[in-house]
């Protein structure tokens, strides 16, 4: 049985061998140099100073290097602004500040504690107090106004429960600039002495913008007294600014007060003269409260109740855009993962063999049997030819046919058992595929709901341990048990046919055995069960952290967050001890079993000689063996019978996530829509209703509008009223309640969605970059040749920035896209829309990360590459839709006004007039 051991041992050396050698890789990983920033070198005067900082984010000297020889500083308390276009160096130039960079030369002083906002919102999975908090004590007074002066109550008054609402994975049921905000506040609240600012108010409309500015960040703000470092595209925001900052090409190029750089007439002046031309302005996202200018410039009080009244009456409930509703009652979101209970329920073990197919299965068990009975009668006619010597034979076989069957039964034995084991190994991963193949399939056709309430965690956990169980272990278990079971039994009926007494003490004591088993595997399959369900919040927490790697450094909270991933490893390691110890408790209490049976085995056999009962000393021999091995085998059954019943839990997790709901068919062959459709791009609305869920209000109500061929449409609305729902009832994100949607003549919820998505494009938000090459990125399924690429790259305004990378489209883009700007990820996704020229775009506030000057470019790129293509416009800044055809104005999930843009701005009392008389408003401050 030991030598049984010796092919996993070998396996797991192996394993550890690689898995030493991936830890040592990391272990000897450059890590971040504590010594590009000296945090005690400043003054109380000066609290950040750059002197000849250069750098690079791989800490390679190149020729462009990503900041060359900054040089400036801020006194304490000072409003510093940092503007420049799209790639010029200005996230990295606070990334510096927090050590994130490779210091090349030079060296950067700073003096206090600093608090972090990222261009990208960070949002933990807990709920939005704790996300305010973040570690911090609770002060009712302190947290009411920093609420209140990020604009956050109108969303509190939203969410059901209030600031105990559990925020998702990634803040998923928060809307862009409610995780803006969150993650401003969460600075605010932390009362540091210096603040990194990375364009908080790009996301956020003109109203709560201001309100931000005037109540947080400006001379009367929070923050007045603190050193604040902000990046912004909104240059109507620092002209109060004690320094303005200019960025180029990785180099400040110009510095000082509003009016000194306006009186030089340089880049800056010239951004502002862009800026006023523009007439730029940002409408209400989904996140933003639909307050009149008066109610946002009250006070910042939590106790005043009047400072949100107009907020609230026009927020309506569908402000939370994420396609799941929060729990109503405790604010729960994301669900306790469940944990069966009691037995494994034999339709698992049926798919399990299923899986493995059932003739592979019957082979296995068909050609180990024939092992086993061969092994046995191999034992058995070396007993015979053994009592050929005992002076009781006067016959005795030749020597040649003796050698000759015993080789044979041998020889077939070995036969027997290796196509056992190939019948296994066949079987095995048959199985592994089985099922892993529809966990797939089931996990990329899930609906964005399913997305929004199970944590990553969970997913990877059933994704990795629970296929490397199916992979590995399950079919090794199986053939451990089948071989143990066999090799009892041969062993109980070799003993009573040696000595046949032996069968009155068989039946007691397989009752003490089943009484063991029947004790120990509930609580062993249990244990299995509680250490799977803890393995997945180590998983989430793990991701979670290295997302928001940046902010948990620069606020100083490493150590907490080591502590919080240590008690999860605790509760982890606590299932896994608890199953080794009753390990242990079973393997005494079988190894008393196995005595038992040696004993009685040796003792029958003596009292049966005597007695004359047993004629064959060899079968007495036989029986005598197989019995002194029966201890280790009915330990090693009972392990593997134990072990089964643990490790098909993962079968059991793998079958919850195979059958939870999908969306619509992919693809419907005999509903195929016409060849190249669509052709035109004319999209009709015919009485269009949806929710995200049954049950749930409904989100567009009543659409109906008739859109033609190459129309260029302007989506606005406050929050709540329905834009990025439109955006997502076009991609049958979610499915029409009533009411139908038609492109070129086709009822889009009769064909699949692979015919639906694969023919129109979307530039989303948030930009999504994959990790791999440049080139892959823009054309994942390689239809571009390199002149289209190159020509797209040219047309998005990247040809510049991709020519000077190491390898150009071969450039490898890290996870998430984290090696270049949100403004470039946003450019490299315009690219890849020009790329497949649908007839259809979709733009879902695709510019909010952009400098106004590259945002003009793109919008005059948009309407010369796609001026046959029917766009739609989820409007940030008006001045990009005001060329357009027609404005659709939603109001809680209905069309309230749609016309050219000139009818709408006749009307002096229409909604779009009042937004474009906010955004003049505000272009005028600069």
């Amino acid at each position: 049985m030991k030598f049984l051991l010796v092919s996993p041992i070998r396996t797991q050396k192996c394993k550890a061998v690689v898995s030493n050698k991936r830890l040592k890789e990391y272990f000897v990983a450059d890590e971040l140099d504590p010594t590009v920033v000296n945090k005690e070198s400043g003054t109380d005067e000066s609290t950040i100073e750059f002197s000849g900082f250069t750098a690079s984010w791989d800490g390679v000297e190149t020729e462009n290097n990503t900041l060359q020889d900054i040089n400036l500083g801020a006194e304490q308390g000072s409003f510093v602004a940092v503007v420049g276009q799209v790639g010029s160096g200005k996230s990295s130039l606070l990334n510096a500040l927090l050590g994130e960079m490779g210091k090349l030369r030079g060296r950067i002083g700073l003096h206090g504690e600093v608090a972090y906002v990222p261009q990208v919102p960070w949002i933990q999975n807990m709920t939005l107090r704790d996300n305010i908090l973040f570690g911090r004590p609770f002060d009712k007074k302190k947290y009411s106004q920093v609420v209140a002066a990020c604009a956050l109550k109108p969303d509190l008054k939203i969410l059901p429960n209030g600031d105990l609402t559990e925020i998702g994975e990634k803040g998923i049921n928060l809307s862009g600039g409610q995780k803006a905000r969150v993650a401003l506040a969460r600075a605010v609240y932390q009362d540091c002495d210096i603040y990194l600012l990375d364009d908080p108010l790009s996301a956020v409309d003109a109203h709560v913008g201001k309100h931000i500015f005037e109540r947080v960040l400006g001379p009367d703000g929070l923050l007045k007294n603190k050193t604040r470092l902000l990046v912004t595209h909104r240059l109507s925001y620092i002209k109060c600014a004690d320094e303005i900052i200019v960025m180029e090409g990785g180099q400040v190029i110009e510095s000082g007060r509003y009016g000194e750089l306006m009186r030089k007439r340089g880049t800056f002046h010239r951004f502002i003269e862009e800026y006023k031309s523009s007439t730029e302005s940002d409408e209400s996202e989904e996140d933003s409260s639909s307050s009149d200018s008066g109610a946002l410039e009250k006070g910042t009080q939590g106790t005043d109740e009047d400072e949100t009244s107009d907020v609230e009456e026009k927020t309506s409930k569908s402000a939370i855009t994420s396609s799941i509703a929060v729990k109503s009652g405790d604010g729960k979101l994301i669900e306790k993962e469940g944990v069966e209970s009691g037995n494994v329920k034999l339709s698992v073990y049926r798919l399990y063999t299923k899986a493995a197919t059932y003739w592979k299965s019957f082979l296995f068990i068909a050609f180990f049997i024939g092992f086993q009975t061969f092994q046995t009668l191999r034992s058995f006619w070396l007993s015979a030819w053994s009592d050929e010597y005992d002076g009781t034979h006067d016959k005795q076989m030749a020597l040649g046919w003796r050698l000759g069957v015993y080789g044979g039964l041998g020889t077939i034995e070995s036969v027997s058992f290796l196509l056992s084991l190939i019948s296994l190994a066949f079987a095995g991963l048959a199985a592994s595929y089985n099922l892993h193949a529809p966990l797939l399939h089931n996990l990329l056709r899930s609906p964005m709901s399913f997305f929004d309430t199970t944590p990553l965690g969970r997913i990877l956990n059933r994704c990795a341990k629970d296929i490397e169980i199916i992979d590995m272990l399950l079919p090794t278990n199986f053939r451990y048990l089948i071989m143990c079971v066999s090799q009892v039994a041969v062993t109980l009926i070799v003993i009573v046919i040696s000595t046949p007494i032996f069968a009155v003490v068989i039946v007691p004591l397989m009752v003490i055995y089943y009484f063991f088993l029947r004790f120990y595997v509930p609580t062993s399959r249990q244990l299995k069960r509680l250490e799977s369900t803890h393995r997945s919040p180590i998983f989430s927490h793990f991701g979670e952290t290295i997302q928001g790697a940046a902010s948990v450094r620069a606020f100083n909270k490493v150590e907490q967050f080591q502590s919080f991933s240590g008690r999860l490893v605790d509760e982890f390691i606590k299932c896994k001890y608890s199953n080794i110890v009753s390990n242990r408790w079973l393997a005494i209490r079988l190894e008393m079993i196995g005595n038992f049976v040696i004993f009685f085995a040796a003792l029958f056999a003596v009292i049966s000689k005597e007695l004359g009962w047993v004629t064959s000393p060899g079968i007495v021999g036989v029986s005598i063996s197989y019995a002194l091995n029966v201890t280790e085998v009915l330990n090693f059954a009972v392990r593997q019978i134990s072990e089964i019943e643990a490790n098909i839990v993962a079968v059991e997790r793998i079958k919850e996530y195979t059958h939870t709901p999908t969306e619509a068919a992919w693809d419907i062959p005999e509903r195929k829509p016409p060849a190249y459709w669509p052709m035109t791009g004319c999209v009709k609305f015919i009485d269009y209703s949806t929710r995200y869920r049954e049950g749930l209000d409904l989100v567009l109500n009543g659409i109906t509008a008739d859109i033609s061929q190459g129309e260029k449409i302007g989506i606005v609305g406050r929050t709540g009223a329905g834009k990025s729902s439109f955006a997502l009832a076009l991609f049958r994100m979610i499915e029409p309640a009533s009411g139908r949607i038609i492109i070129d003549g086709v009822d889009i919820s009769s064909i699949g969605l692979h015919d639906l998505r694969g023919n129109i494009t979307i530039i989303p938000q948030d930009p999504v970059l994959f990790s791999g090459t440049l080139r892959f990125n823009l054309d994942p399924f390689g239809r571009s040749s390199d002149a289209d690429l190159w020509s797209a790259l040219e047309t998005s305004h990247l040809k510049k920035f991709v020519s000077s990378l190491q390898g150009g489209l071969d450039y490898l883009i890290s996870e998430g896209g984290e090696n270049i700007s949100v403004g470039q990820r946003q450019l490299v996704c315009l690219a890849r829309a020009v790329l497949r020229n649908a007839r259809v775009l979709v733009l879902d506030e695709a510019t909010a990360a952009i400098d106004v000057t590259t945002d003009a470019l793109i919008q005059a790129t948009i309407r010369e590459q796609f001026r046959n293509s029917t766009v739609f416009t989820i409007a940030h800044r008006l001045n990009t839709i005001m060329d357009y055809d027609r404005i659709m104005v939603l109001e809680k999930g209905r069309i309230s006004e749609f016309d050219s843009p000139d009818a709408l701005l006749a009307d002096p009392e229409s909604a779009f007039t009042k937004m474009v008389q906010d955004s003049e408003a505000e272009s005028k401050k600069a």
